[in-house]
């Protein structure tokens, strides 16, 4: 409770004083406050600021005189929202008793929106009791709940999601009653991107200079769709070896890192295969982890010389859970012990490595992202709103191995599917999936279980330490499809496998993948942003 009202305090601090400092500069221009949305665009990234809608409304109508509906006006033309999830228990809810204890005006002015609100509702939809209850801002409960992403999407002029799948199910599955009250212009996509100035330049100022030469200046990145002339190259002897060559440079790098700091020697002429992002069961390191023991198995199975056959690989992760996330830092814990046992073993050492990274900030990822061979981005299909370190992996010359997810579906589009490996369930079959995994007791994939069994061995620690974490894919019905995907999964590893032997074809696919990411610049997300969303024009900067 503690942490949770320190939280509520600061969401309320950073949106007051920001409120009040727009509002400071905007009296400096006379102008009534009629003409404030045409003066201040205020973007709600995710819920965490969306008190700012019931504080802006409490500042007009306490603090400067405005009435109500005249306030409401003003604030609903002001505010915009930004969704980044689809997972109910990310969407953000706080107590009635806490707000009326810490925020006792704000609540009120919530109670009433929610009000006003729901009446004008009933008018659309007379009787339709059930409809209200949905739609309502205020969860009913024992205590009630105050729904954040409700009152987000009430007092903004438009909503977006951040990939073209995600946005849509932002409309069928998260606000499909306000979609049908408010129409479908209020809902929107704008897909995510990344600055080429941080995440190519600064972070891989090799491959930028590679790539300065090649078009002749910097110009693509200002205007990133200028890759695509790299296309034209391709299949060029030369620009494949001077391209591979910053490629290897930079995992000698990351394999510099990992020595000093994790202190595991890594061949930077294996085939480097990256996970990097915030430990959550949606995003799938359990599969990764348990796809890394099942091919320490079966090199383990091989003779000699059939396993001297094999593709080398380094299996890198890195990333952070939530402090009070158990099972993900279970998921850490096994990669961990795991990567003990792998990297000791003079059968396999040679042909399999594991290292987890701590500590991951931006920073570090910056020595990461360029240094990748293949990065897995394996959510459930539904569940990644877009995410943006695949955009950054390909950014770099890194290929994906991804589920049909995300902005993994925008990415495959631009890079097209001989450069891209997608794999998996699709978003319209994964409740049918779990129904069949709750009611149907299906079996384990085959594979899957010597996996799992040899967990429970003993083979990577205690037993018991690892019962909750896999007990999600057995008692806990494999809610996040697991098991299904994992055949899939397996198949397409195996291919990526082959793929990287082929060194020209890979240095082909690399090149053209990332010559395919302009339009994941976040210049034209911006943009987009400015002219869909704020309604802003460009302004010429004077030379």
């Amino acid at each position: 409770m503690v942490g949770k009202t320190l939280r509520l305090k600061q969401q309320y601090f950073f949106v007051s004083a920001t409120l009040q400092d727009i509002i400071r500069r905007f009296k400096k221009s006379n102008l009534p406050w009629s003409q404030f949305p045409n003066q201040v665009s205020i973007q709600l990234n995710d819920t965490h600021p969306t008190l700012g809608i019931a504080e802006l409304q409490r500042i007009l109508v306490d603090e400067e005189g405005l009435l109500w509906d005249e306030a409401w006006d003003i604030v609903t033309k002001t505010y915009s929202f930004t969704n980044h999830t689809v997972l109910p228990e990310a969407l953000e809810k706080w107590a009635v008793p806490l707000m009326q204890d810490l925020l006792p005006r704000l609540m009120m002015i919530i109670f009433d929106i929610n009000l006003y609100f729901l009446q004008k509702v009933e008018r659309v939809y007379p009787g339709d009791r059930d409809r209200l209850r949905r739609m309502s801002i205020v969860i009913e409960g024992q205590p009630q709940y105050i729904s954040m992403a409700h009152l987000a999407v009430v007092g903004s002029h438009t909503v977006n999601g951040v990939a073209a799948l995600h946005s849509e199910l932002v409309k069928s599955m998260l606000f499909q009653d306000f979609v049908e009250y408010f129409g479908e212009s209020r809902f929107t996509n704008v897909t995510n991107g990344v600055t080429p100035r941080r995440w190519l330049h600064q972070a891989n100022p090799r491959l930028s200079n590679l790539i300065a030469s090649k078009l002749g200046n910097e110009n693509f990145l200002k205007h990133l769709n200028e890759l695509t002339r790299l296309k034209a190259f391709a299949a060029e002897p030369t620009f494949q070896k001077d391209w591979m060559e910053i490629k290897y440079q930079n995992k000698v790098r990351l394999a510099n890192y990992i020595r000093a700091h994790c202190g595991v020697d890594v061949s930077a002429d294996a085939l480097f295969d990256i996970q990097c992002k915030r430990f959550h069961e949606y995003k799938r390191q359990f599969m990764n982890i348990l796809g890394v023991i099942h091919r320490y198995k079966r090199l383990k199975a091989l003779s000699p010389e059939d396993r001297a056959k094999e593709t080398k690989k380094v299996v890198i992760f890195a990333g952070k859970s939530a402090p009070g996330y158990y099972i993900a830092k279970l998921i850490i814990k096994l990669i961990n012990n795991a990567a003990v046992v792998i990297n000791e073993d003079p059968d396999t050492a040679e042909y399999l490595k594991l290292v987890f990274i701590p500590n991951y900030n931006v920073s570090l990822a910056e020595i990461i992202i360029p240094a990748s061979d293949i990065s897995q981005h394996i959510s459930t299909a539904g569940t990644e709103a877009s995410g943006t370190s695949n955009m950054k992996f390909v950014l770099n010359g890194g290929l994906i191995i991804g589920t049909v997810d995300g902005a993994n579906i925008e990415i495959g589009e631009e890079v097209s599917e001989e450069n891209i490996w997608l794999f998996g369930a699709l978003t319209p079959d994964v409740e049918d999936i779990r129904h069949d995994q709750r009611y149907h007791s299906l079996a384990l994939d085959p594979e899957l279980d010597l996996v799992i069994k040899s967990i429970q061995s003993g083979d990577f620690g205690e037993p018991y330490i690892f019962e909750p974490l896999v007990s999600t894919l057995t008692v806990g019905h494999d809610f996040y499809i697991i098991s299904k995907d994992f055949p899939a999964y397996l198949q397409t590893l195996a291919a990526i496998d082959v793929a990287f032997k082929d060194k020209s074809a890979w240095a082909k696919k690399s090149i053209n993948a990332a010559a395919s990411m302009g339009k994941f610049s976040s210049d034209r997300s911006i943009e987009e942003y400015a002219q869909r969303i704020w309604n802003i024009e460009p302004v010429t900067v004077p030379k």
